[in-house]
């Protein structure tokens, strides 16, 4: 049987309260007798029921953090970051993954919000609905969006600065000389990748050179990108250049493109964005747009603990993280 401050208050001596007190020390108990409370409490191995105690506080100390795709390894940095920062000031993650089903999303939206979190962290599938968002407004939770879809300044976000990022993938291949350069992303208004696209075509329009841009919208995963990649190279012979909007599309285009019996960069030049640790292991290592990925999932905790200090007057924050083209070998002057 779990042990009470009932318990401990009986053989202490004390009342129930005084126990209490001691053991989250709060004011009001002598030295002598909050030692004697600890002592007994830690001879009886009791441990505090979390959830009796938010009950009674309206405090979980839980957030909630919602991904996409929990094969992509761009999370976990992200991840890292958020359970740091959280675990520091004594609160828990609950991960959830969506697998890039908005449907899903939204049912582990309302599970976290049932058990009670001080917070959400999620990564939008897709844009939400009118109706989602007031169902989440209306929640009294605050929360933090990583994929910032149209209309979503309800709610506090944290990205990187996605079109600058495409804007430089797309400028660095130009001036390598490619001229037939492809855009390998995911559906429709996504958010993040939507502005990836969007500064890539920016590029390639500013450009004084007669550039011949494709953007080709599919699933944004490695198995995605290897069907997207197969499909472009057979009907698009010309294309030089391929950018693809995270890493681990580039991973997919890789595969494929080796399938296809060709070489990178020699035949092809590819780039990523995210700069994940394996896009520097592999063979050529990956030319990035790098995002500071940990340092996203810690400022959206550091949003979320701020925010969820004050249950009234939460004013939404917006923080947008700068990006670095790190240059390896997967791309070459044409």
């Amino acid at each position: 049987m779990s042990v009470t401050l009932r318990d401990i208050a009986r053989l202490s001596g004390v009342n129930i309260s005084t126990v209490s007190r001691a053991l989250t020390g709060s004011y009001g108990v002598r030295r002598q007798t909050r030692e004697k409370v600890l002592a007994v409490a830690e001879r009886l191995r009791y441990r505090p029921n979390r959830v009796a105690r938010g009950l009674a506080t309206g405090r979980s100390h839980t957030f909630g953090l919602i991904i996409s795709d929990i094969r992509n390894p761009f999370f976990a940095e992200v991840a890292r970051g958020v359970e740091d920062t959280a675990s520091a000031a004594g609160y828990d993650i609950v991960l959830c993954n969506s697998d890039l089903d908005p449907a899903k999303q939204m049912r582990y939206v309302r599970s976290l919000l049932e058990k009670r979190v001080d917070g959400l962290l999620m990564n939008s599938v897709a844009g939400l609905t009118r109706h989602q968002q007031e169902e989440l407004a209306g929640s009294g939770v605050p929360v933090v969006l990583l994929n910032v879809p149209p209309g979503a300044r309800t709610f506090s976000t944290v990205s990187a600065d996605n079109f600058q990022g495409g804007f430089r993938a797309g400028r660095y291949l130009i001036e390598l000389g490619h001229r037939t350069i492809a855009h390998l992303t995911g559906p429709r208004q996504h958010g993040n990748l939507t502005e990836r696209a969007r500064g890539f075509l920016k590029a390639a329009q500013s450009s004084d050179k007669q550039v011949a841009p494709t953007v080709i919208h599919g699933q944004h995963t490695f198995q995605g990108a290897y069907e997207m990649t197969r499909k472009l190279l057979a009907r698009h012979s010309k294309v030089t250049a391929i950018f693809a909007a995270n890493d681990a599309m580039a991973f997919g285009a890789i595969r494929a493109i080796v399938e296809a019996g060709l070489s990178i960069p020699e035949d092809l030049s590819l780039i990523g964005f995210d700069n994940v640790e394996l896009s520097s292991i592999i063979r050529p290592p990956l030319t990035t747009i790098h995002q500071p990925k940990y340092e996203m999932g810690q400022a959206a905790a550091e949003i979320l603990l701020r925010l969820a200090g004050r249950r009234q007057g939460q004013v939404p924050e917006h923080r947008m993280l700068g990006v670095d083209l790190v240059e390896r070998q997967s791309c070459r002057a044409v």
